[in-house]
């Protein structure tokens, strides 16, 4: 472990009752959340053909256990889970299997899918609770969020049980909800917290129950003083659960600075939370452990932000894992101009997007039409030296010199200058006057080094 890899000041003494936590670097791009905001959580019902990728999720690609031509119902197992690290997918539509094939998905990759022609009657498989979180053990909580397949819907997919069964659970100290949401244009977290704190509330509960040593925390950015009042009012006699409010920068919810800014211990790309005592899941996921404790509901379904200037009426919708892109657009009221770009996800961390006509998946977080591709007008030009990539890189390596390591494919000195340490979050890229594109030379080396460590 680098000593270089950690910030060099401490929280030593620090004053909790302190009103702002942040973390060292970041950067505070426009974050266009006034689009959406204000748009309530509206329900989408799917109109065609919903396509179920086998890989939603980090790990082992789930198995088919339906074939083409069954009818199958919503909240029916469709693909059940082949190893560990891995998780089952279900239909959330009623319909008939039409083919299992390789889709595209929005990567641009083709992806083994089962496709579910609508029926529109949306009948459901019974559902029903294990039992009330109180009167459930340990083992039987973690396999109900197992079976329902939740992973991490942030965007990274990583399945929740797995991070919810560490060797060691009685020296996890603190169950953090990220409830930042510090991406720009995002704004899906936000009308849930406001709209069903309940269910996030009493999602943290049952993380609660699997880590009796730990404290909860809902750590929300300081732009959200509405819903930091709210979820205060509601867990005011939760001697276990406080509400932080976090300093208002990028990326204050990537799970190191949100780590760091709440509690003062520092990761590094070769640990994980649990190391330090921590567990960190996003509200979508929270909401969706309480689901499937609670009620017995697999996940089958999200809060996507459709936004942008581009976007005639920007809205965060609860979407039905499978539905089309397009079908997104259409009912967001369609496009008000023609897009230059359109990105899976929100400006900073997100991804270009070729085609519509592909499925939202379980990490589908937003879908982000602009107007304007002033990044493809940037004419990139040579480092000048300023240091400004140094000053908000949260990672606290140097950008500039780990880009020029993988534009010259040099694997040694990337990997001496601690390259594994970048969290791809594309502060530098943005800072960068002379538009080098910093994130995206170091994030293909990254690449790289991982795939070559999973052999």
């Amino acid at each position: 472990m680098h000593s270089t890899n950690f910030i060099k000041y401490h929280l030593k003494g620090r004053n909790e009752s302190m009103r702002n936590f942040t973390f060292v670097g970041g950067v505070h791009p426009y974050d266009g959340k006034e689009l959406s905001k204000d748009k309530p959580i509206v329900t989408v019902l799917p109109k065609g053909e919903l396509v179920y990728p086998v890989s939603q999720h980090i790990g082992a690609p789930a198995s088919p256990i339906v074939k083409k031509g069954d009818r199958v119902l919503v909240g029916q197992k469709i693909a059940e889970q082949t190893g560990f690290v891995s998780a089952p997918v279900y239909a959330s539509v009623s319909g008939t299997v039409k083919a299992i094939e390789p889709r595209r998905v929005v990567t641009g990759d083709s992806v083994m899918s089962i496709i579910v022609e609508n029926d529109g009657q949306y009948e459901e498989v019974p559902m029903e609770p294990a039992g009330s979180p109180e009167s459930l053990s340990r083992e039987q909580i973690i396999d109900c969020i197992k079976e329902a397949g939740i992973v991490g819907m942030g965007g990274a997919g990583f399945p929740t049980y797995v991070k919810l069964s560490p060797k060691e659970p009685e020296k996890i100290e603190y169950c953090i909800v990220n409830c930042a949401e510090c991406e720009p244009y995002l704004t899906s977290d936000y009308r849930r917290m406001l709209e069903e704190p309940e269910k996030l509330i009493g999602g943290l509960k049952i993380m609660l129950r699997l880590f009796p040593h730990a404290r909860g925390i809902l750590a929300v950015e300081d732009n959200k003083p509405d819903c930091i009042r709210l979820l205060k009012d509601l867990t005011r006699s939760e001697e276990h659960i406080s509400v932080k409010a976090l300093r208002t920068k990028y990326p204050q919810g990537a799970e190191r600075t949100l780590i760091y800014a709440v509690t003062g211990r520092q990761i590094n790309s070769s640990m994980l939370p649990a190391d330090v005592g921590c567990v960190v899941n996003n509200v979508d996921t929270v909401v969706a452990m309480y689901r499937a404790v609670t009620e017995g509901r697999p996940l089958m379904e999200r809060i996507v932000t459709v936004t942008g200037d581009a976007i005639r009426e920007p809205q965060n919708f609860r979407v039905r894992i499978g539905t089309n892109y397009r079908e997104l657009i259409d009912a967001a009221g369609g496009f008000k101009s023609e897009p230059e770009k359109i990105v899976c996800g929100g400006p900073m961390m997100g991804f270009a997007m070729f085609d519509l006509d592909v499925p939202t998946t379980k990490t589908s977080t937003a879908l982000l039409c602009l107007s304007r591709d002033e990044v493809s007008a940037m004419e990139p030009g040579p480092c000048i030296n300023c240091g400004r990539c140094v000053e908000v890189c949260p990672g606290r390596v140097v950008p500039s010199r780990l880009a020029d390591d993988a534009e010259h494919f040099d694997e040694e000195a990337f990997l001496k200058h601690n390259g594994m340490e970048c969290c791809e979050c594309g502060c530098c890229s943005f800072i960068c006057p002379a538009k080098r594109p910093l994130t995206q030379e170091i994030k293909s080396m990254r690449k790289i080094q991982l795939a070559k460590r999973k052999k």
